[in-house]
């Protein structure tokens, strides 16, 4: 038996008091990538400081920790610096931690649970994903794999999604992160429509990473796992580290980003550990989870831009999201903190649920979407009321040609709702997105669709993830009304 396998029955069949109690001993032992001793003098310093925000110590620390990896632990996250031709170089990892890699790499961010009331199945969201053939991850991601590898594609839908990873790995800067502004980067300006969010390269390499993970790519396995290797350690290398309102926390908002930045990375650590098991992970995820649980509001139970302020429906869905991401990959996610999110959408419903505002009651499509996402996470059945009115007006009002944000979440809906809407909507989803799919030199495989309300700040590589997750979900997501999805109860009270 596998030292994985023994972990995870404890994780299921164990007292939560006790696996609590065992995973805040481990979070001692870990820093950022790395298992190593609590006597360590600089994993004191780490830890044991009321806030670390200084960047350069924390690369001081991992310059004197990463020797101690095996290479089976996790990869090097020793970087070199690329030349300015990044879709031909790639961030130099130790190779011995990925075993051999695919020389046309150079063509080349949880979803589904019941937060119930009472109880939320856990699902089986982890079982399938990871593996090329799908028989250990997210949903069903491992069927894209082969589509990626260079394998014939079964359906033009997937061969966007082949070709939205090969643009999205051509604009990957030398540090492994993203950039809104993807001409900074090896693109040199042969793409156009950058976004303006130049300082937040946290939430862009967020947004470059998870199309990665939705195609069952991780930075263990996969063509291009250098380059989810190397967006998961800026990432990593990004977060402050420090203590809130009693938590350990790993904060990784940036200017212009705010919680939103925070949200997607959150749930790209979550995925990637999720879907690898990989414990050099670990102690990055549950401090992103943690800094979410610090910065609920105390009061509403939302989350908006800033910390402990009021929320709003938008930035309330992606923390949501990190939470079900880390809570299917077993990480520590509080039952009050599930209970504020329930708290907050009651405040912004209207319709009885059916439909759902910004900071309000209120009706709008996008945030409708997201509110009626939200309420399947936390555990409202298919045949609630709302759930089931919500359904009809997402269906009444459509896919949207240039409303990406609203086109992600309501194809989420329609997909955990399944049966003859999901159908119909799917098929229009993709023939829309295949078809103002780029196909024109430099651009080709991305998307810009203009009066996007995320297309001035977001840009094209904002489009270019949205488009590319859509056509995913139906390999991403793993639906939560089916029978497998209640076989295992998480407490939330």
């Amino acid at each position: 038996m596998s030292q994985d396998k023994p972990a995870r029955w404890m994780r299921i069949n164990v007292p939560s008091g006790l696996v609590s109690a065992a995973t805040h001993f481990v979070a001692i032992l870990v820093l950022a990538c790395i298992t190593i001793s609590q006597e360590h003098p600089l994993v004191r310093q780490i830890f044991h400081a009321q806030q670390i925000q200084d960047l350069e110590v924390i690369d001081e620390i991992l310059d004197e920790l990463l020797p101690q990896l095996e290479p089976t632990d996790a990869p090097s996250m020793t970087l070199t610096s690329l030349s300015s031709n990044a879709a031909e170089e790639l961030p130099s990892l130790d190779a011995s931690a990925f075993g051999e890699v695919d020389e046309a790499m150079q063509d080349i961010v949880p979803d589904a649970i019941d937060f119930s009331n009472e109880v939320a199945p856990l699902g089986d969201l982890y079982k399938k994903a990871g593996t090329p053939d799908g028989s250990t991850g997210l949903g069903e991601r491992g069927k894209l794999a082969g589509i990626i590898n260079g394998e014939r594609a079964n359906s033009p839908s997937d061969s966007a999604v082949a070709n939205a990873l090969k643009w999205l790995a051509a604009h990957q800067n030398a540090d492994g992160s993203w950039s809104f502004d993807h001409r900074l980067g090896p693109c040199q300006g042969r793409c156009g429509n950058p976004g303006d969010l130049v300082d937040c390269k946290t939430g862009a390499t967020a947004l470059g990473l998870l199309p990665f993970l939705g195609a069952g790519q991780t930075h263990k396995e996969g063509r291009y796992q250098k380059n989810v290797a190397a967006g998961l350690y800026f990432l990593i290398s990004q977060m402050k580290v420090q203590q809130q309102g009693g938590l350990q926390t790993g904060d990784l908002a940036q200017a212009g980003g705010s919680m939103y930045s925070h949200g997607l990375s959150a749930i790209a650590l979550c995925e990637a550990y999720g879907m690898t098991q990989d414990r050099g992970l670990m102690q990055p995820a549950q401090l992103a989870l943690n800094h979410i649980v610090y910065a609920q509001d105390p009061v509403g139970g939302g989350w908006r831009y800033q910390p402990r302020t009021a929320g709003d429906t938008s930035v309330v869905g992606w923390q949501l999201m990190a939470l079900k991401s880390g809570h299917m990959a077993y990480l520590n996610v509080p039952p009050a903190t599930v209970n504020g999110a329930s708290k907050f959408l009651d405040s912004v419903q209207s319709e009885s649920g059916a439909k759902y505002g910004y900071t309000g009651p209120g009706s709008g499509s996008g945030t409708t979407a997201v509110g009626l996402l939200c309420r399947m996470y936390l555990g409202w059945k298919k045949d609630h009321p709302g759930i089931e009115r919500g359904v009809e007006f997402l269906t009444k009002t459509g896919p949207s040609p240039s409303n990406l944000y609203y086109d992600y979440y309501a194809t989420q809906v329609q997909l955990h709702y399944g049966g003859e809407n999901w159908t119909k909507w799917n098929q229009e989803m993709d023939n829309l997105l295949v078809a103002a799919q780029d196909t024109a030199a430099h651009q080709k495989g991305s998307w810009m669709m203009k009066g996007d309300h995320g297309s001035t700040h977001g840009g094209r590589l904002y489009c270019t993830s949205m488009a590319t997750l859509i056509l995913e979900a139906r390999f991403r997501i793993s639906p939560i009304y089916k029978a497998e999805a209640a076989e295992d109860d998480f407490p939330v009270k």
